[in-house]
């Protein structure tokens, strides 16, 4: 028997890597833990897979979480928010000594659980962390551009935009809000820094990025953990992280209430009801999200991940751009799969490594590329070959679409 536990797994990403898990058939019994157990026994019912159960877990308590993991191959970590939750479920998996995957795109939560890397070790515990779309594929492009394409790299700037999900949950508002509000890390010119979000120096890495399928739409700097792994296993002088959720008109009601300073979590009296600004702005922005689509007339849900690696390639300056750009595809999709793909090469034994690593250090972006391949058929998406787009620039400024 061979066994994945997916904690969060009825969440907005847990619920597509479950079904995912379950249609790359590696594991012989998946395991939806989540404190939600009324919605985890609904998923189990809805995939309708004999492999499928469900177990309750409670991810603030890690005498929950080893008993929800117990007998586990393989831990798939999907329990948000990260800043809160990510250091107490690793703490608890390296003292079962059980290999992990998450997808932990907190950048303060990951360097948080980098620091646990030694114990991972000691516990000859393979941890990787953030295999989602960004961080996740966004390394391993990297890496594989690093490697295969270029013979130097000069700067990895990584865009995405996306909006328009079916449902977005409290955590999903949390990380937003958490975003803007602390030091976002940047590589610049060979160093390590920090930049604030409403700040000048936040402001001034501000772009119009153009991104296939969406369109053009204004970024900004995104506290994601890229910018703090990359530098460490590829040498460069530049790595920046940049992002926005569409419609732009949603991402600016939550850029003003954070600017207003209305997010809290201490609890104020309202009317005899202990309420915190927090969850309250949490519960209005959820709200008005419902308003903002209808109005704009958004439609369907869509995004896109762009990622410019510049460098050198026989002495000459050389760029490649990739894009991964979808519509109708959720950012659960775009983070699940990936993760459920992670997990599936953690289990299959390719990836050796033992400590706490991102995927950049620890999987072969082949592998990678090839299991997404397999799951998604690539060649078969529209009719039109494969959504991930290789755009290679060269010193001229001469344009050419490559595959891989």
């Amino acid at each position: 028997m061979t066994r994945v536990t997916v904690l969060g797994g009825c969440g907005t990403v847990g619920s597509i890597a479950v079904r995912a898990l379950t249609e790359l058939g590696d594991f012989s019994e998946i395991i939806v833990a989540d404190i939600d157990t009324a919605r985890a026994d609904w998923l189990v019912k809805d995939v309708g897979n004999e492999c499928l159960s469900s177990v309750s877990c409670d991810a603030t308590d890690p005498g929950s979480i080893k008993s929800a993991i117990k007998g586990s191959d393989v831990v798939l970590n999907c329990a948000g928010p990260f800043y809160v939750l990510a250091p107490i479920i690793l703490k608890a998996v390296i003292d079962t000594g059980i290999n992990y995957v998450d997808v932990c795109d907190d950048v303060d939560a990951t360097i948080k659980i980098l620091k646990l890397d030694k114990a991972a070790k000691r516990a000859g515990v393979s941890a990787l962390i953030g295999m989602g779309s960004s961080p996740g594929v966004a390394n391993l492009l990297v890496r594989f551009c690093a490697e295969q394409m270029l013979d130097e790299v000069d700067s990895i700037d990584i865009l995405h935009a996306h909006g328009g999900e079916p449902h977005e949950g409290a955590a999903v508002i949390g990380h937003r809000i958490h975003s803007m509000s602390i030091d976002i890390p940047v590589f610049l010119d060979g160093k390590a820094t920090t930049v604030r979000f409403f700040e000048e120096d936040g402001i001034a890495l501000q772009e119009d990025v153009d991104f296939h399928l969406l369109g053009k739409y204004r970024c900004y700097p995104y506290p994601h953990p890229e910018t703090v792994t990359l530098p460490k296993y590829i040498p460069c002088k530049r790595v920046t992280n940049l992002g926005c959720v569409i419609p732009p008109e949603y991402y600016s009601l939550i850029m003003n209430i954070v600017k207003l300073g209305i997010i809290s979590e201490n609890p104020i009296d309202v009317k005899g009801h202990d309420i915190s600004p927090l969850e309250f702005m949490t519960a209005y922005i959820l709200e008005e999200r419902k308003r903002i689509l209808r109005e704009t007339h958004f439609g369907t849900q869509r995004g896109c991940l762009k990622i410019v690696v510049k460098g050198f390639k026989a002495n000459k300056p050389h760029q490649y751009i990739f894009s991964m750009a979808s519509v109708g595809q959720s950012m659960g999709e775009g983070t699940g799969i990936p993760a459920a793909i992670g997990a599936t090469l953690m289990y299959q034994g390719k990836i050796t490594e033992k400590g706490v690593l991102p995927p950049e250090a620890c999987v072969n972006p082949l592998d990678f590329l090839a299991a997404m391949q397999s799951y998604l058929k690539l060649e078969e998406v529209s009719g039109k070959g494969s959504p991930l787009i290789i755009d290679s620039i060269d010193s001229e400024g001469k344009s050419k679409r490559i595959s891989i």
